[in-house]
């Protein structure tokens, strides 16, 4: 039987969450509390209030709703919930999440268009506005922020521009990018954005989040395909108490309450930003002086995780290559692109450049193990 086993330290997570979270996020989770009591009640009221502060919306405006489960839950309670019987919705694609996206729409039986470009270049905004022009049966349009297939990051206050001209519903999945990169709601016009407690945030997984315009949201009262899934319903349960309507997960709420006051300690969002920008220039540098070849242009590469082609080599097998890096106490994450094979590096999560000099000098020696020299071609 498979376990996992405890050690002192644990293995370093560069992935795009779960991931390495602080000592002090993990300790938050040592307390059990009753779902119904007035001191986690004060738990959730907290948190809905920072979540606003973080995305820098009023609460006049917009709200917060916690749902369980993970963040792809809190894409499927918004598709499923804000978008009308009769409605439709275009997803613009680049990317393993953006087809995710259309999947759902699919399962719900709601009228989806995909309008795709390839993985590695960011969604046109004129493009959107064109099929926005030709098809006024679109209501909805969704984008993904950061497209984690590659680490590519798509400019969503120009494509919520173009919703907001072509008078559409605007929804925004930055489960990757959100408390990172920031957005101005107002001027991208945002109606609905999701996101998870286990990303940039730095919390533990367990449930997602989805920051809403109440204008919005209040016209979304009874159009959900799901009982447990209703986002109206979830957010009128908790104005009306406090509560949720079904079992909350709440040891990661209680580690959430922690990863967000680290956030604010460390400095918000900008402060966040820099040290994973760090992150990322260290294993950039580091990669492409091994001779790794990265599956994005320099200009178009986030902060949040770097997608690598395997190496032209006869003795490279990812498995081996990952397995021998685990056992260093370093586990990084399988492709995601549909036309390359390629590996991927997160940056974010409780580490530092330190750690990722660590995964460098130990992807050095992994190297060397194997017998892939540089540089990683066939004629090496």
């Amino acid at each position: 039987m498979g376990r996992v086993r405890f050690s002192w330290k644990d293995k370093a997570l560069f992935t795009p969450g779960p991931l390495t979270t602080s000592r002090t996020v993990k300790q938050a989770m040592l307390c059990d509390v009753g779902s119904r009591d007035t001191a986690f009640l004060e738990v959730i009221r907290d948190i809905r209030e920072r979540l606003c502060r973080v995305a820098g919306i009023s609460s006049s405006s917009y709200t917060a709703i916690l749902m369980q489960g993970s963040g792809t839950f809190g894409l499927e309670a918004t598709i499923g919930s804000v978008i009308p019987a009769g409605g439709k919705l275009l997803v613009a694609v680049n990317g393993a999440y953006g087809r995710r996206l259309v999947r759902i729409a699919e399962v719900l039986k709601i009228p989806v268009t995909a309008l795709e470009w390839p993985e590695e270049e960011p969604v046109d905004a004129g493009r959107v506005e064109e099929a926005l022009r030709g098809d006024r049966s679109i209501t909805h349009v969704a984008v993904v922020h950061c497209e984690t297939t590659t680490g590519l990051i798509n400019d969503v206050e120009a494509v919520g521009a173009v919703a907001a001209r072509q008078k559409r519903v605007f929804l925004v999945d930055a489960m990757s990018a959100f408390g990172a990169i920031a957005l101005d709601f107002e001027k991208a016009g945002i109606a609905f954005l999701v996101s998870s407690s286990n990303k940039c945030l730095e919390g533990v997984p367990g449930f997602s989040f989805i920051l809403a315009r109440k204008e919005e949201l209040v016209r979304c009262r009874g159009r959900a395909r799901s009982l447990s899934l209703d986002l109206f319903d979830q957010y009128e349960g908790l104005e009306r108490d406090g509560q949720f309507r079904f079992t909350p997960p709440t040891h990661a709420m209680l580690a959430f309450q922690r990863a967000l006051e680290e956030f604010e300690a460390e400095g918000g969002q900008a402060a966040r930003l820099a040290r994973y920008e760090r992150n990322r220039d260290v294993v950039m540098e580091g990669m492409l002086g091994m001779g790794f070849r990265s599956f994005l242009r320099r200009e178009r590469q986030g902060p949040i995780i770097s997608s690598f082609y395997y190496p032209r080599h006869p003795r490279f097998e990812f498995r081996r290559f990952y397995d021998a890096l685990s056992r260093r106490g370093y586990l990084i994450y399988p492709g995601k692109v549909a036309q390359a094979e390629c590996f991927r590096i997160g940056h974010i999560g409780r580490l530092e450049e330190s750690d990722m000099e660590g995964l460098l000098a130990a992807i050095r020696e992994v190297l060397e193990e194997l017998g892939i020299s540089v540089p990683l071609t066939e004629d090496a």
